[in-house]
């Protein structure tokens, strides 16, 4: 991807007043997310605003990041807007394929988006993606089932003490899984949520020189107790199980505990979408007492290609679905508990906000977790559950593919490992490390 020469960054003066005689048709690719799909719902009011007109590309997350990657590094200018996150904008915003919103009008109020947020979408405070939501990961859990096993869970528990719960609260035979965990691979898929974990037992991707660490003693421990878990206390088919996969299992109400995104606590105490939305109750993502939590740090974020033809009317699209504006317009249609979450400091301030009952544990979520000090040993990179270098994807996408392996049975946690160490080595020595 570096090799690529550097896109030209378009000179187009952002415009407020719309004239008929501009308006554009905006195509934004997007992933299959249910904030997203409500978005895609209120494009009326935008266009409605400016006369701007909207088709949506809704891809699967491992699709969506397959297609912008290879259009932006490509320059194949299929889309207007693209959504990203926080490994993706600081890396291409400094190659210049981005477009800088360093022009957003004073009442957007950029100094409103949380500092983690905008500190992980910006290059050298240039800011490069717009947050439409921000998210960490936290424990949803049932709290029948949690009464029901005896336990009372803790606000901040170890994973000793969730393996423990997980196991008790398993009734397969009335298809009961104690816990539900992403097993599809993928770098943002499986491999979020295991560098996640990997970071609270002590594990790292890279030491100080850049050597894999797959074959660290941490690393070991970090697989196998997953594997373990979910072979004991998950659901058939766990390899195949990504975000939306768990959170309908969990919905359905077969799944006691879920450790996934911050956003989902919407949706599973949703009592139009959930069966159990009155009996879910959160904790922070779980420790093993060496300093670090199993929590990642993420937003899905609205970003401008370079080189596009309607960079006006995106940066206009952008303003409007990332503005305290678009939340209200969320909360009167849909309630406070459904607006998009985790990206400005004003939406934690808001008295309609604060009773909502996830609002809090999102949040300190949130600022729980420090993409600068990831780890508990010392690493070279920035980034949670990614190491923010251009190789990672392509690197955790295989490795995802052992890992999700093994959970299925096709191979060893051992084996997986190994095979991670030595194809990480061989491509972080082609790429010069």
């Amino acid at each position: 991807m570096t090799k690529f020469t550097r896109a030209l960054l378009g000179a187009t003066a952002l415009s407020f007043a719309f004239t008929p005689a501009l308006a554009d048709e905006l195509t934004i690719a997007t992933v299959n997310n249910g904030d997203m799909i409500r978005m895609q719902k209120l494009t009326d009011d935008f266009t409605k605003k400016t006369g701007h007109t909207v088709e949506w590309v809704t891809l699967e997350e491992n699709v969506l990041r397959q297609r912008v990657t290879q259009d932006i590094a490509t320059k194949g200018g299929q889309f207007d807007i693209m959504t990203i996150g926080m490994y993706e904008t600081p890396i291409w915003g400094k190659q210049n394929w981005l477009v800088p919103l360093n022009d957003l009008p004073a009442s957007y109020d950029i100094d409103d988006i949380l500092p983690a947020m905008r500190g992980g979408l910006s290059v050298e405070g240039t800011l490069y993606a717009a947050p439409f939501y921000g998210e960490s990961s936290m424990i949803m859990y049932r709290t029948d089932l949690m009464e029901k096993a005896g336990l009372e869970m803790p606000e901040a528990p170890t994973w000793e003490f969730v393996a423990d719960a997980a196991r008790k609260m398993t009734d397969k035979e009335n298809e009961v899984y104690g816990i539900c965990l992403r097993g599809k691979a993928g770098w943002g898929e499986n491999m979020a949520f295991l560098t996640a974990t990997s970071n609270a037992f002590g594990a790292r991707w890279f030491d100080e020189n850049w050597k894999p660490q797959f074959d660290s003693p941490e690393w070991k421990e970090t697989l196998t107790f997953y594997i373990d878990l979910m072979n004991e206390a998950g659901p058939p088919g766990a390899s195949n199980n990504g975000f939306n996969e768990n959170l309908s299992l969990f919905q359905q109400g077969k799944c006691g505990m879920w450790i996934d995104a911050t956003v989902a606590a919407s949706f599973v105490t949703n009592p139009k979408d959930s069966t159990v939305a009155d009996k879910v109750g959160f904790a922070l993502a779980p420790d093993t007492g060496l300093g670090k939590r199993g929590n990642w740090l993420w937003a899905w974020a609205l970003a401008i290609p370079a080189g596009t033809q309607k960079e006006a009317a995106a940066k206009q699209f952008i303003e409007w679905a990332t503005s305290k504006e678009y939340i209200e317009l969320v909360a009167s249609k849909e309630g406070w508990a459904n607006v998009p979450p985790g990206a400005r400091t004003s939406l934690y301030e808001n008295a309609n906000y604060k009773d909502i009952p996830f609002a809090k544990m999102t949040l300190e979520s949130i600022l729980s977790a420090d993409p600068n000090k990831p780890t508990v040993k010392p690493v070279p990179y920035i980034g949670v559950q990614f190491a923010a270098i251009p190789e990672f994807a392509g690197i955790a996408t295989q490795v995802g593919q052992e890992f999700s392996a093994a959970l299925a049975g096709q191979q060893t946690a051992e084996e997986a490992l190994e095979k991670a160490q030595a194809l990480t080595a061989e491509e972080m020595e082609a790429a010069g490390y």
